[in-house]
């Protein structure tokens, strides 16, 4: 399980910071976030790449479904000194399985929003894992940073 940190893509920033198009992750009907594993083929372009139809080179395996996995319960809270957190309950999982796969470089992370590729935002990508990973020999996981999977301070 790499414990791993976190890229935001620009385009992600830019609707946040102006709320034109923000993506809501939690309160009243909130977007679902999904993680999707990719091989070291995807080039990371955090300036462009804005929507899920622009990654490229998805892992193939059994226990992986494409598209990724839900990220549970998504949260984002505002301290009383201006630190913005986003978290998830339960970082995402895919079950060992002997033919699964072994070419896992990094994930990104997206708003699900149910339909074509080219609606689902970007959010942020991991940075490489330092090999292929996977879940042939065991469950594969990704460790967020324990302080949340994203943290702003004023």
């Amino acid at each position: 399980m790499p414990t791993v940190t976190l890229n935001l893509y620009d385009a992600f920033r830019l609707k946040q910071a102006s709320g034109n198009g923000a993506v809501k992750l939690s309160g009243t009907t909130p977007v679902a976030v999904k993680a999707m594993l990719v091989t070291s083929a995807y080039t990371v372009v955090q300036n462009t790449h804005n929507f899920r139809d622009d990654v490229t080179n998805e892992v193939v395996g059994n226990e992986y479904v494409a598209g990724g996995a839900t990220c549970a319960n998504p949260t984002d809270t505002v301290d009383g000194a201006g630190l913005v957190t986003v978290d998830f309950d339960d970082p995402p999982t895919w079950n060992q399985h002997a033919t699964g796969f072994n070419t896992a470089r990094r994930a990104v992370f997206y708003a699900a929003r149910g339909g074509a590729s080219s609606a689902d935002e970007l959010i942020a990508y991991t940075e490489d894992f330092g090999a292929d990973k996977g879940n042939v020999d065991g469950d594969f996981s990704i460790a967020l940073n324990a302080a949340g999977f994203y943290t702003s301070a004023r």
